[in-house]
């Protein structure tokens, strides 16, 4: 617990958790978790709480859309320390590969937690109004979330490790277009060239794009322990049927996600430490 990776964890974490910016993440996520576990039948005509099932099928896109944006920026205004602090950091007698990575753990840690509140303010809501049916794919996407927030930490890593996004709102803005790119811009992309091509090879690049991407990666296995496939969308459900079946496809997704949240990290090391700061 005393090694410097872990120290540096432990700051970091004490500093994002009395962030502004973390605190109100925390606020904002719990109201809205709790506002789509209420309102849930309100298109139906219905009242009432909805059950961990529906509740996970509507907060998945919550969830997509938040927790990647949050995780950039948050990461990039911890990250890009200012040049004076950055200097001074660096110039400690620990290795700069402690340092980020202790900066990264103490991060994920403090949006996970973050994230908790959110979860588990609604998770206690529907427990006692609506039972415990359904709660392990809510706890699945509560691992969906986590990984999310591991990946995009990774990236922003990245955007500041490099002497060209040094500066502050220089990273931001490569990590807004990052989060615009993955969330929203991937899909429409990846459906526009779909139509053009063959039906077997729009298939098979759909396939790819739901592991290239890892949102999408996380979103289908998300709604696949929601719903099963009657919520997938056409990359989605290429892809099952591809796999052949559920544990064939948890296994293609979860690797996808490992390998989005080593790879970003390991650039990131490599960048700071070849970075002359």
């Amino acid at each position: 617990m005393n090694s410097p990776l872990m120290l540096c964890a432990r700051q970091e974490l004490l500093l994002a958790l009395r962030s502004r910016w973390t605190q109100i993440f925390a606020l904002v996520f719990a109201v809205l978790a709790l506002a789509v576990a209420a309102s849930g039948y309100v298109l139906s005509g219905g009242s009432g709480v909805q059950d961990f099932s529906r509740t996970t099928a509507s907060l998945v896109q919550l969830v997509m859309l938040l927790v990647p944006l949050t995780s950039l920026v948050i990461g990039v205004l911890s990250l890009a320390p200012d040049r004076g602090a950055a200097e001074l950091l660096f110039s400690q007698p620990i290795k700069r590969r402690s340092i980020l990575l202790g900066k990264l753990l103490g991060l994920f840690e403090a949006l996970v937690a973050a994230q908790a509140v959110g979860f588990g303010a609604a998770g206690v809501v529907i427990f006692s109004r609506s039972g415990g049916d359904g709660l392990g794919s809510f706890l699945l996407l509560v691992l969906g979330s986590a990984s999310l927030t591991a990946v995009f930490l990774g990236i922003a890593a990245v955007v500041t490790a490099g002497g060209a996004t040094r500066r502050r709102p220089r990273a931001l803005a490569v990590a807004l277009v990052v989060w615009f790119v993955a969330v929203l811009l991937f899909d429409v992309a990846a459906l526009g060239v779909a139509s053009l091509l063959p039906s077997g090879t729009a298939s098979r690049f759909l396939i790819v794009s739901v592991l290239a991407n890892p949102v999408d990666a996380v979103r289908t296995g998300a709604l696949l322990g929601a719903e099963g496939t009657a919520a997938f969308g056409a990359a989605s459900l290429a892809f099952f049927r591809f796999t052949g079946g559920s544990s064939r496809a948890v296994m293609m997704i979860t690797a996808s996600v490992l390998v989005w949240i080593v790879v970003p990290t390991v650039l990131a090391v490599r960048r700071l430490t070849r970075t002359d700061l």
